[in-house]
């Protein structure tokens, strides 16, 4: 099953909810909350749009959230001077389950 790890990567002003290295789990369509540090409303709407397209296999750079194979994406507060608030910059890494690789190269070989 895909796994995303969210990660906070940067804040820029105030973030009255996270802080540095928080993260955010989802594995299948469930936000793993034993691992998860919080969930901001306004940051996961930014974020929701992405989560099944990268769990599906899109790859950041399709998407236009990255080079490599991490994307990056923000949240919708703008910050100073605007609001009193500040916007985080997420980190999103796909992690794949061993054994549904083992499963899909197994599947190919027939």
């Amino acid at each position: 099953m895909e796994r995303l790890e969210i990660t906070v990567k940067e804040i820029r002003g105030k973030c009255p909810v996270y802080k540095l290295g928080d993260r955010i789990v989802i594995e299948g369509p469930e936000v793993k909350l034993d691992e998860t540090d919080a969930i901001c409303t306004h940051a996961f709407a930014s974020l929701l749009p992405y989560i099944v397209a990268l769990r599906k296999g899109i790859k950041p750079r399709e998407l236009g959230l990255g080079r490599g194979e991490k994307a990056y994406l923000q949240c919708l507060d703008p910050g100073e001077p605007y609001t009193d608030g500040g916007t985080v910059i997420f980190e999103v890494t796909v992690v794949r389950d061993e054994a549904e690789k083992g499963v899909e190269n197994s599947e190919g070989d027939r």
